[in-house]
């Protein structure tokens, strides 16, 4: 995947999504198509200030619009709702149809970063909450990161 669009402009080669998908802080969670063959991968970050947060989400370009992207956001939201109320992501501007993909699944850009990836180029952070974190209840006990 690292050799289609966005990931060519956001810079990511194989190398280095491979080592971005092997840091310790990241679960990768991954969907297979009927040939088990990945369709496509999640990368998710339970710690530090944005629990919640989609590192990164890619399909596998002949599944794009198929809804493989939908069933991933669905599996994640579940995952962060066991331990937060809320799943943040960045989306480039340059990425028109993964921004309409999130706001049709109910997140919502809280904040623009000019130039934070890619000169030109904003990064929008966008959230999705159930509710504030004061008051939250975790389904589970969080996941040891050790």
């Amino acid at each position: 995947m690292s050799t289609t669009e966005p990931w060519i402009t956001l810079g990511r080669d194989y190398a280095r999504c491979l080592t971005i998908v092997q840091l310790p802080t990241h679960e990768a969670w991954v969907a297979l198509d009927a040939d088990d063959r990945v369709a496509g991968f999640v990368l998710l970050v339970m710690e530090g200030a944005f629990v919640g947060y989609i590192r990164s989400i890619a399909v596998r370009e002949d599944l794009r619009s198929r809804g493989v992207g939908r069933v991933l956001l669905s599996f994640v939201e579940q995952r962060v709702h066991e331990e937060s109320p809320n799943v943040f992501l960045c989306v480039s501007s340059f990425n028109p149809r993964a921004r309409a993909l999130y706001e049709r699944h109910g997140f919502h850009a809280v904040g623009e970063l000019p130039d934070f990836v890619v000169q030109g180029h904003s990064e929008w952070l966008m959230r999705k909450t159930i509710g504030p974190i004061t008051g939250f209840t975790p389904r589970t006990a969080p996941a040891s990161r050790t």
